[in-house]
């Protein structure tokens, strides 16, 4: 995978989010954190997920979305079940998908991580294809920001403690940094 001079990937569906800014002043990021997420809960393959990041969600077509009237919340891409990417905000840029949370005693995680989200939900398990691509993904963000090290490559939970609980006990850790770290 490659990234263009906005750093957006390449050959990936955009959807532009109106719900970024900028980073701090010469902040770069050196934080990944992987999310899951679907909409509804447990659901897969609709676009409300898109609607949801790019703040159009009608909030009066599933019970659920009562708790998100007036959120206005982004990740930098999605990776679907079926490995497609959507990105929704430029890596460069600032997502707003950690809340309030910290690293390593920073708080704001915002300011200086990217937010992946996989489409999925803590006891799903995620496809291999969803791997593969977040492994592509991953490298090429390595490869672009020194400071994304494998040690900077966390769970939503792992930054918003007692609040998140993504990517939960369906995300195969263990798989993840072994194919990541694999130079075959």
């Amino acid at each position: 995978m490659q990234l263009d001079q906005e750093y957006r990937l390449r050959d990936v569906v955009q959807r532009p989010s109106p719900h970024f800014d900028a980073r701090p002043l010469g902040t770069e990021p050196n934080l990944l954190v992987i999310h899951n997420i679907s909409l509804p809960p447990g659901c897969f393959d609709g676009d409300d997920i898109d609607h949801l990041f790019m703040g159009t969600l009608d909030c009066a077509s599933h019970d659920f979305y009562h708790e998100l009237v007036n959120v206005r919340v982004s990740a930098h891409c999605v990776i679907r079940r079926d490995g497609s990417i959507r990105q929704y905000v430029p890596f460069n840029l600032r997502a707003w998908h950690a809340g309030s949370s910290s690293f390593q005693g920073k708080t704001a995680c915002n300011d200086f991580s990217i937010g992946i989200e996989l489409e999925g939900t803590d006891q799903s398990g995620f496809t291999s294809d969803q791997y593969q691509r977040l492994i592509a993904v991953t490298r090429t963000l390595m490869d672009c920001y020194p400071g994304i090290t494998l040690g900077s490559i966390v769970g939503h939970s792992d930054i918003a403690h007692g609040r998140k609980t993504d990517p939960g006990f369906g995300f195969d850790w263990c798989m993840f940094r072994t194919l990541l770290t694999d130079t075959d």
